[in-house]
This record gives C-alpha cells, sequence and structure tokens, in this order.
C-alpha cells in the first residue's frame, strides 16, 4: 500500500510538471498593455506606443506600438480609447484579442500638450491697461462685461506674448481691449475684453412717505453711500432743502425728476393791473397794462400795454412792477 501511495505522489507531481510547462511559454507570449488613464503626447497623431506600456515579444510589441488611434485635429482636443476600441485596433493588425492581456484603466483620454493663455489672465492684463493709461477717470471700479475664452496654443515651447491695445467705443461709461497672442514671434489670435466703469457717490433714500411739495430734511430722507454707473454730477444731487414736485413712496431712491429746489411765491397773477417801467439814461417812461400769465420774481411774462393794446414780454422786477424785454 505504501509503494502505491508513493507511486501516485510521484505521477501526480510530474502531472504538474507537465501543466506548468505547457502554460509558461503561452502566458509569456502574449502581449501584455498596461493603459494608462490620462496621456498628453507631443504629436497629433498618438500611437498606442506613447500612450500605454507594451510587453511581450519584440517582433509583435513594436508592430503593436505603432498602431495609430486617431489625429487631434484642434488644440485642447481630447480622444477617448477604451479597450473594445484597442482590440479592434489590435485585430485589424493582425494581432488577435486572445493573443493580448489588458491591463490598467478601461480607457484612456489622449490629448497633446500644449499651452493654455487663460482668460482671467487677460482680463487682468486688460485692467491694468485701462488704469495705467487712465481711461478709467474717477472710476473705482471695472466691471468686465465678459470674460473672454482661454486661447489654447498647440505648441509648448513656444514663447508667449501678449500686447493690449485699446479700442474706441461710443458709450462714455466703457472702455475694450483687444489683446493680440504672439507665440514664437507670430500672432496666433486676439481676444476682447470690456469694461464697465463703476463711481463712487451719494444717494437720498426716503424713510418714510412724502407728500407733493414736501420739504426734503434729515427726518424722511437719509443719504447713503452708492456704486453709480456714471461719475456723480452736481445736476443729479439731491439735498435737504429740496421739495418733492409729487407724492413719493417710502424707500424711493430720489431723483432729481422727483424734486426740486423751493420756488419763490407768484409775484403777479393773470389779468392783473400792473405798471410797466421804461427807465433809460435818466428818462423814466410808465405805462398801465395787464398780465396775460401769472408769474414769479425774474421770470418774463407776456403782458398787454393798456393803451396801445400792443402785448409785449416783460420781466417781473423785485418790486412788483415790470420792464419790457426786447
Amino acid at each position: 500500500m505504501k509503494r502505491n501511495g508513493l507511486v501516485l505522489i510521484m505521477f501526480a507531481c510530474a502531472l504538474t510538471s507537465v501543466n506548468s510547462m505547457g502554460s509558461g511559454p503561452k502566458e509569456d507570449s502574449a502581449l501584455r498593455i498596461h493603459l494608462l488613464r490620462e496621456v498628453a503626447v507631443e504629436s497629433a497623431v498618438p500611437r498606442l506606443g506613447q500612450v500605454s506600456i507594451i510587453r511581450g515579444s519584440e517582433s509583435i510589441a513594436a508592430r503593436a506600438g505603432n498602431i495609430v488611434l486617431g489625429r487631434i485635429s484642434v488644440p485642447g482636443q481630447k480622444i477617448i480609447v477604451d479597450r473594445l476600441v484597442l482590440l479592434g485596433r489590435l485585430a485589424s493588425n493582425g494581432i488577435s484579442a486572445s493573443e493580448v492581456k489588458l491591463t490598467g484603466a478601461q480607457q484612456t483620454a489622449i490629448s497633446r500638450k500644449h499651452q493654455t493663455v487663460k482668460g482671467a489672465q487677460l482680463v487682468d492684463l486688460a485692467r491694468s491697461y485701462v488704469l495705467k493709461n487712465s481711461a478709467a477717470g474717477s472710476a473705482c471700479r471695472l466691471d468686465v462685461l465678459k470674460t473672454p475664452q482661454d486661447l489654447v496654443l498647440d505648441r509648448t515651447n513656444d514663447r508667449v506674448q501678449l500686447v493690449p491695445r485699446r479700442i474706441k467705443t461710443s458709450t462714455p461709461n466703457q472702455a475694450s481691449v483687444a489683446i493680440a497672442v504672439f507665440a514664437g514671434g507670430r500672432e496666433v489670435g486676439t481676444r476682447e475684453v470690456s469694461f464697465r466703469f463703476k463711481y463712487k457717490s451719494r444717494r437720498a433714500v426716503a424713510l418714510v412717505a412724502i407728500p407733493a411739495g414736501g420739504v426734503i430734511s434729515p427726518d424722511n430722507v437719509k443719504m447713503e453711500d452708492a456704486i453709480s454707473s456714471y461719475p456723480e454730477s452736481p445736476d443729479r444731487v439731491v439735498t435737504y432743502g429740496m421739495v418733492a414736485k409729487r407724492a413719493i413712496a417710502a424707500n424711493t431712491v430720489l431723483r432729481r425728476t422727483l424734486v426740486g429746489p423751493v420756488e419763490p411765491p407768484v409775484a403777479l397773477k393773470r389779468n392783473q393791473n400792473v405798471l410797466i417801467r421804461i427807465e433809460t439814461l435818466g428818462l423814466l417812461v410808465t405805462a398801465a397794462g395787464k398780465t396775460l400769465q401769472e408769474g414769479r420774481t425774474g421770470e418774463c411774462i407776456r403782458v398787454r400795454n393798456i393803451d396801445s393794446q400792443r402785448i409785449i414780454m416783460a420781466k417781473i422786477k423785485n418790486d412788483g412792477t415790470v420792464e419790457p424785454v426786447y
């Protein structure tokens, strides 16, 4: 019994040895390809040997490494190659899937090495250019109207130079800058950046409802700092002492169209008798007249001369008389 058991053990070992010898060469002869998840290459036509690690017999590995995986036609483009596509390319080049062992990523993203000029970089350059050339005037801020797109260059070793220049615009509170991009001494693209100027200002806000004719004061209006699209000018500033031209609701931002200066009272009413005075070279001439419209001191109104029935334009004087205007 012991002898028979020993024979069986020796037979099993021999069988195992034969199986190992049979499978070893098959494993060694397989083409092993390790896929990388993402690869950037120099060429616009990537090959398998550039984007993976290949192991196997020298002749098959060389043939597999030379297989073209596509073409990168524009800077920034990516080619996605998954395992199924790769096996198809290998098969079309005479390498069966049964001879290939794939490891690594399930798919490979292939791009071409490039330089990128970021849109944010162009905005910073344009802003500095505008401020340096005093185009912003008294503006406290430059708001970008639209951030330019990134510019992708397909060459990595070329020296990049950015040259800004001002673009004329008809809008008074805006500025536009064109930035020419040079790579290797040649112009490869242009990007435009536009800004809207913002200015510090003061504004009046109604604290409560203000009736028509109400006087603007700290009791009903507060003054606060604000940011405006245009420089502040005296004819748009609302100040205390003005009066409301019409009813103003609470929390309303006051504009000069809503308020105005206190108007003097009416000095002469319509159809009122008035003295027409003409004084020149020491000579005083007077006549009786009748007003055809009301007016305030300093305003010009129409007046009818009662004696001649002639209608003249006359300026209302401080003493209530009128002086013809010629």
